[in-house]
């Protein structure tokens, strides 16, 4: 089921006739309800559930579709989703109003009106129960602070990143993994963060996604500072093309060369040979 933010969430549906995709439909919430567009069923909503670490295949999803969402029900899903903009110019006014080192990043109505859930940014932990009873005074419902991290801020507010796309984080990617920056060492990048942050002002998501292949592919070459010994004599690996499979090396005389990868381990295999005969 998919909520606002991109907020995905999986329910058990005994509904006759089944529910359909793009359909909206009332769920169980917290004491509540709540409506959600249906986004997968059957065995594709399986396949998804398996990316999700607190998805569990082997037991059933323990919140329920309770019915389809009637025109009205959207109405009023759409008509809180237009206050929200106002709820959050004032939590941002009470954040001021109370001196809170904190970045309110949105607000989200559950459909029953029964909660209000504020995300937020901080850089450290944030004492806001003075800022709770004043939102719980003015809104008369149960309110919920939520704080996250720039990436699923990125993920929630969605954007367009550095290929022209929809972020990652908010089309498909089902978990935020952590991302280093020996990712983008492995790979050859540029270590420039101009060069390898995306909007959230992070190291990019899609840093992981050819990192296995990298990995693997140089194991098949020499290490980078390493010395070999070649018909040319003793020499140092400067680089490596992995699409190009070729080394550049260095010799004695400071001299450069660049040579495929089968050569140089014909040449070394050849050195190698010499030295056990001599």
């Amino acid at each position: 089921m998919l909520f606002k933010g991109k907020r995905r969430e999986f329910f058990t549906a005994h509904v006759v006739p089944p529910v359909r995709v793009r359909e909206y439909v009332v769920v169980e919430a917290d004491r509540g309800q709540d409506l959600g567009m249906v986004s997968a069923v059957g065995a594709l909503a399986k396949t998804k559930c398996q990316a999700y670490a607190e998805c569990d295949l082997n037991s059933m999803p323990g919140r329920k579709v309770l019915r389809r969402a009637a025109p009205v029900d959207v109405e009023r899903a759409l008509g809180l989703r237009a206050e929200e903009g106002d709820v959050r110019q004032d939590v941002r006014r009470m954040v001021l109003e109370h001196k809170l080192k904190m970045k309110i990043s949105d607000a989200e109505w559950q459909w029953d009106r029964n909660k209000l859930i504020i995300y937020f940014t901080a850089d450290k932990r944030v004492d806001f129960r003075v800022l709770v009873r004043s939102l719980a005074k003015q809104y008369r419902t149960r309110i919920e602070l939520k704080q996250i991290g720039v990436r699923d801020e990125a993920k929630r507010l969605d954007g367009v990143g550095r290929c022209g796309r929809e972020l990652c984080s908010s089309n498909w990617l089902p978990e935020l993994k952590p991302v280093t920056l020996q990712l983008a060492k492995d790979q050859s990048l540029s270590l420039n963060p101009s060069q390898i942050s995306g909007a959230c002002g992070r190291l990019m998501c899609s840093l992981r996604y050819e990192h296995d292949f990298y990995v693997q592919a140089r194991k098949r070459f020499p290490k980078e500072g390493r010395q070999v010994r070649t018909e040319v004599g003793e020499e140092t690996v400067v680089s490596v093309s992995i699409f190009a499979t070729r080394v550049t090396l260095r010799g004695p005389s400071g001299e450069l060369r660049t040579i495929g990868l089968e050569d140089l381990k014909r040449e070394t295999a050849e050195a190698r040979r010499r030295s056990r005969s001599s």
